[in-house]
């Protein structure tokens, strides 16, 4: 199934709906807690941003009816469908927010609930496709269109959309966002249109996805990884705030870390996996990872260096090692995704991925804010090193078994 477009027709298409998909996750998770922040909302508060992560945590239970949906017995495959309602939704939820505010923050997160919900089926839709469309591909450039996506929206989402709403308001950059994101789905629309029914004979499930040892070893390997990862993620733009610099240095050094070196370390971890293997890409990123959070933690007391020195390399390297190891990660996520019911299987990796990265940022809020920075961060980076040794053990098992 390689699409009305060609190969790289499918990898630019699914690489737009991505972008436009980390656009609106770099408005919640970067482009919000700035805001909030400059407004001086305690960081306990910022932390329920994260709850927006629930139905990225609980997409698994409603992928197998939407990849029924999706691929009908004997149909045409819907996934232009799915994309182009679910972005309907995120667009109206968008232009909402803008009239709604920035405050007060609770109306603000229920609208936003709703985009995440249905960004949360579009991606179902959009993976099933890359894994089905791509699976003769080895999914080499599907991955960094997926990886160097999120980067590239993570960009636009929480920085050019800072620095617009520190020049023109939140209303212009709200729906500047939502004409964004209109524009990128735009391609995925016209491509996915299948031009044939087809006979399909097997029924995505999750029982079917559950049994295959594959899907139960990434389960494991996704949520070590993501602890060790993804645990202070959310408190990098406060601690960047509390350091002195305004919402628009955040948005330029947000997107500038995003494009430059979101984007290096994806093709290094590329590399090193073809180099070294996903093993080594993995444990070496977090433990590269570790040392920033550590570097940070030492910082922020302004015990050797100022948190105001610390805090900018220390975003754009936290930027680059985070894409170093999940290109590799979500590379072997597609590869231990069934291309017959791929939506269902890649979504239980990201559900798990969601999951505790909602559980480890609402705990990073609280943490923060009645220990102090430099306490939260040098438990993250405790916690990442404490991953390690499993993730080496989990990660070698996985290899053996995929061999």
């Amino acid at each position: 199934m390689p699409g009305q477009g060609g190969h790289w027709g499918v990898v630019g298409a699914i690489g737009g709906v991505y972008v436009a998909q980390s656009v609106i996750g770099g408005v919640t998770w970067t482009g919000l807690p700035g805001v909030l922040r400059a407004e001086e909302l305690p960081l306990d508060q910022i932390g329920l941003v994260s709850l927006l992560v629930f139905p990225w945590a609980l997409k698994f239970l409603w992928a197998p009816p939407v990849e029924r949906f999706r691929l009908p017995d004997g149909g045409r495959d819907r996934s232009a469908v799915i994309v182009l309602g679910g972005a309907a939704v995120v667009i109206a939820a968008l232009l909402a927010v803008g009239l709604a505010g920035p405050f007060p923050v609770l109306p603000v997160l229920a609208i936003l609930m709703v985009a995440a919900f249905a960004t949360a089926t579009v991606d179902i839709a959009c993976d099933g496709y890359a894994v089905a469309a791509l699976q003769d591909t080895r999914y080499g450039w599907g991955n960094a269109a997926q990886v160097g996506g999120a980067y590239l929206g993570s960009a636009i989402g929480g920085g050019v959309f800072l620095v617009l709403v520190d020049r023109a308001g939140w209303l212009s950059a709200t729906w500047a966002m939502a004409l964004v994101i209109t524009l990128l789905c735009l391609p995925f629309v016209r491509i996915a249109r299948s031009p044939s029914a087809l006979p399909r004979s097997h029924t995505p499930s999750l029982r079917a996805a559950l049994e295959r040892p594959e899907v139960r070893k990434g389960l494991l390997i996704a949520a070590l990884y993501v602890v060790a990862q993804k645990t202070a993620m959310g408190m990098f733009g406060p601690f960047f705030i509390d350091a002195g610099y305004d919402l628009a240095s955040l948005g330029l050094l947000s997107g500038i870390g995003s494009l430059t070196l979101g984007f290096l370390g994806a093709l290094l971890g590329g590399g090193f996996v073809r180099r070294f293997g996903a093993r080594s890409v993995l444990t070496g990123a977090v433990a590269l990872q570790s040392a920033i959070l550590l570097n940070v933690a030492i910082s922020a007391g302004d015990a050797i260096l100022p948190a105001a020195i610390v805090a900018p390399p220390a975003m754009v390297a936290s930027a680059a090692v985070m894409a170093f190891g999940f290109v590799a990660l979500y590379g072997q996520f597609m590869s231990w995704s069934d291309p017959r019911q791929g939506g269902v299987d890649f979504t239980l990796f990201q559900c798990m991925d969601a999951g505790i990265s909602m559980l480890a940022g609402t705990a990073a809020g609280f943490l923060a804010e009645h220990l102090g920075y430099g306490v939260f961060f040098g438990l993250a980076s405790a916690l990442s090193l404490a991953a390690l040794p499993m993730i080496w053990r989990v990660a070698g098992l996985r290899a053996a078994l995929h061999a």
